[in-house]
């Protein structure tokens, strides 16, 4: 430990703080291994994952069992006022497990018990501030996904207050964070009512067609359907640029939701994307699937891959208009009631279901005057969304500062009369010091009947071999 700044990089710390590597004022542990094929299904204990740690909160809504014999339980349970903390994905992400009841624990997340040098609370926001300020990030493994190894946590250097300081400042930011998150909360629920707003605007804006001739789509096309291709990414500046999902999702057709491929040109060059193409998404999880969007940019500028099936339709039918009744309420549950998957994560739809979607088809001037309606609404939506997405980015802003000021010190007044988080953490060393080090047991398994006979004939022992031999051995 130290009362500098140099094992993290920082500044000093405030009088009466020190430093000290996670594995010095805290135990951690791994979950079980799941194993299926060692599972006896004699001991099924419900048992948390990954997914199921969040920041701050922990969902227990979709539990699984795993099988864990009763002398390893109080080795793979996390117990009210432990930590746990993602051992992958985004880095740091923890809760505090606050309920009577012990739950099992899988090894994708640490188990962390604080000593009384360390408040738990305040390690979680800690470890927080840590991910956003990128000071974890060096101590993660991987380039795709980021794992954070059990001895890389130990080694986690964590500023330490005297504790009853770390108890006022844990006071002073759960006082402050919980208007933040209310304020949050409120933003959330108004993001949800604005997408609620673009489906009733657009319900709206098609109900003066109501009465009009229906077709089917694939009556009203100027080709047949034509699916895409996908490539292998390449980092080459001169591969084929192609769309990835992202792009019909978001309804932004720009380069970010783009990249390289190696598709061969000659096999792609009716697969570029021309103005007034629909796309939508043969595949994707059930709320997406059937998506659609118009491409309104210029020629030549990206194909598209093999997940999405491009619609032209006629002179009759504006794209724009098209685009609009796939975009609705009716075409939504229309492509989620024709999906078709094995496990439901990734349902599809063939091109039979969209040629057999039936679209009203009004006079063309009708048609435009759908598309200027529901243009005029979206913006004004989107004006809306966009203030809202201000104001979730100013939330995020005023969370960092509020924990960046807590652990610089500056968040609560110091106390004199508080015991230096020195003497604490030495208390602690001394302790752990003094306490013989745990024997780990192994376990034993049943021997084959022939083994056991073996073993009832087994020759006397040898004698133990003289003490200067046994010296080597344990050397």
């Amino acid at each position: 430990m130290s009362e500098s700044g140099d094992v993290d990089g920082e500044r000093d710390l405030p009088a009466g703080w020190v430093w000290a590597q996670l594995g010095e004022i805290a135990d951690t542990s791994l979950g079980k291994m799941l194993d299926k094929k060692q599972s006896t299904g004699r001991n099924p204990l419900p048992y948390l994952r990954n997914v199921n740690v969040q920041w701050g909160q922990i969902n227990t809504s979709d539990l699984l069992e795993m099988d864990i014999d009763p002398e390893d339980v109080d080795r793979f349970t996390v117990s009210k006022g432990d930590l746990l903390v993602c051992e992958g994905g985004e880095v740091g992400r923890c809760a505090v497990w606050g309920r009577d009841e012990p739950i099992a624990y899988q090894k994708a997340l640490h188990r962390v018990r604080t000593s009384s040098a360390l408040e738990t609370r305040f390690l979680r926001y800690y470890l927080e501030f840590g991910a956003f300020s990128g000071r974890l990030k060096r101590f993660t493994t991987g380039s795709t996904i980021k794992h954070l190894p059990q001895q890389r946590l130990r080694e986690v250097p964590v500023p330490v207050p005297p504790v009853a300081e770390q108890r006022r400042i844990v006071e002073a930011l759960e006082e402050q964070l919980s208007r933040l998150d209310a304020a949050v909360a409120n933003v959330q629920a108004s993001s949800r009512r604005v997408r609620g707003l673009r489906a009733a605007a657009l319900a709206a804006a098609l109900e003066s067609v109501g009465d009009s001739p229906v077709s089917r789509l694939a009556d009203v096309l100027v080709e047949p359907l034509r699916n895409g291709h996908s490539a292998k990414a390449t980092t080459d500046p001169g591969g084929i640029r192609t769309l990835n999902l992202t792009a019909v999702t978001q309804g932004d057709f720009s380069d970010e939701n783009t990249k390289m491929t190696v598709a061969d040109p000659h096999r792609v060059r009716d697969l570029w994307l021309t103005r007034g193409d629909i796309l939508v998404q043969r595949s994707n999880t059930p709320d997406l699937v059937g998506t659609a969007a118009m491409y309104a940019g210029d020629y030549g500028w990206a194909i598209f891959p093999d997940l999405l099936i491009r619609v032209r339709v006629c002179e009759d039918v504006l794209p724009e208009y098209a685009t609009l009744v796939l975009q609705s309420r009716d075409g939504r549950s229309y492509f989620k009631s024709r999906a078709k998957g094995l496990a439901g994560s990734m349902p599809k739809i063939d091109q039979s279901a969209i040629e057999n979607f039936r679209i009203p088809v009004p006079p063309l001037d009708a048609q435009k005057r759908v598309v200027v309606e529901a243009q005029e609404q979206f913006d004004r939506i989107s004006r809306l969304s966009a203030e809202l997405d201000r104001a979730r980015k100013r939330s995020d802003g005023l969370r960092r500062a509020l924990l960046r000021t807590a652990f610089t010190g500056c968040l609560v007044p110091q106390d004199s009369e508080d015991e230096p988080a020195a003497d604490a953490v030495a208390r602690i060393a001394a302790e752990r010091a003094a306490q013989p080090k745990a024997k780990r047991t192994r376990k034993t398994t049943a021997k084959p009947p022939a083994q056991r006979v073996a073993d009832a004939t087994a020759p006397e022992p040898t004698a133990a071999p003289a003490l200067a031999v046994q010296q080597e051995f344990e050397l």
